[in-house]
């Protein structure tokens, strides 16, 4: 594997996520009503301009840093959500560094043995800097099947996957259990894979990142038409905040959108939309982190309540709250 290339491979891949995804995000957010929630009035006019002078920026930067394992982040501009005729404010490359670490800190302990996991009580294992889900085959994939869509991204970025793993992303976690996979991480295959997340850290996170930006118009789409309102000033809230996309990433990593209607127990998902509905309607400033911070709370106090008893998800709520409380102040 030609580990020194990644350096280069996740500059560029970086530069193709932020084009991609900005388009993406137009296309999905059409709707009048969405639009001015999301953008304001003045969106359509400050786009165009914005995505073309940050993707020659970001393009002219990769190329200075292809050879370290750095990257140019164009941001969150008025493409995506909007600060008024403003527009968002850019992400820098140091945000999205201190995004892959505060999120490998927070799934992982920081420890690259842990890229490659199962966690107690789980039935499918743990991969990657966010944990992404990764289910044996023929298995149920009650929280979605995530890594498989991972692996899609890295080998599109040019990152070459061993063999065995092109094979099992298609088939399936080849490890039916944690004993299983314990005893399957002393050999060198998942040594190699575990050494290949460890290396594709940076473009992990702008996977994650992107994955952010593309929930965001639909969180607002599938809120009640009497939340709409909320969860779009809740939204630019938090965004505009410093810090505060590393909160929104972070959380949809953690828990998910929350837009699968069918998902949750008794009816009651647990993802952003709803941290984002139950939140007092705030302005950005410390106050939004604070009301982000208690709201996702109290949203996953509620899903401990409705688990099956079985599970005792309960026992997982002093290392939640732990995390959230990251978001109170971010120091990103």
């Amino acid at each position: 594997m030609r580990i020194q290339a990644w350096g280069t491979f996740i500059a560029l891949a970086v530069t193709i996520g932020v084009s991609g995804c900005s388009s993406q995000t137009i296309k999905s957010s059409q709707q009048d009503e969405t639009d001015e929630l999301l953008f304001g009035a003045t969106k359509k006019t400050s786009v165009a301009k914005n995505t073309g002078n940050k993707s020659r920026q970001v393009a002219q930067t990769s190329r200075q840093n292809g050879r370290n394992n750095t990257a140019a982040y164009a941001g969150f501009t008025g493409s995506t959500l909007g600060g008024g005729a403003s527009g968002m404010p850019q992400m820098s490359s140091h945000e999205l560094m201190m995004i892959a670490d505060r999120i490998f800190k927070n799934e992982s302990g920081s420890d690259p043995d842990k890229l490659v996991h199962w966690n107690d009580g789980e039935n499918f294992a743990s991969m990657g800097l966010g944990h992404f889900t990764w289910y044996p085959a023929g298995r149920q994939a009650r929280f979605g099947n995530t890594f498989p869509d991972l692996l899609g991204h890295l080998q599109s970025n040019g990152v070459p996957l061993p063999v065995w793993v092109q094979q099992a992303r298609y088939q399936g976690a080849p490890w039916n259990s944690k004993a299983e996979l314990m005893h399957a991480k002393q050999s060198g295959q998942v040594q190699e894979l575990q050494n290949l997340l460890y290396q594709t850290r940076l473009l992990q996170a702008a996977y994650i990142v992107e994955r952010a930006r593309r929930a965001m118009p639909k969180l607002v789409d599938a809120a009640p038409r009497q939340s709409r309102a909320t969860v779009g000033q809740n939204l630019n809230a938090i965004a505009n905040t410093p810090g505060g996309w590393y909160a929104l990433v972070d959380y949809v990593n953690f828990k998910g959108e929350g837009l699968n209607t069918s998902g949750g127990y008794n009816g009651q998902n647990w993802g952003l939309l709803q941290v984002l509905e139950n939140m007092q309607p705030s302005q950005p400033g410390q106050q939004a982190l604070n009301a982000f911070a208690d709201s996702a709370s109290r949203v996953l106090e509620r899903r401990v309540r409705n688990s099956p008893p079985a599970r005792n998800e309960a026992r997982w709520l002093a290392g939640w709250s732990n995390r959230i409380n990251t978001y109170r102040y971010p120091g990103v």
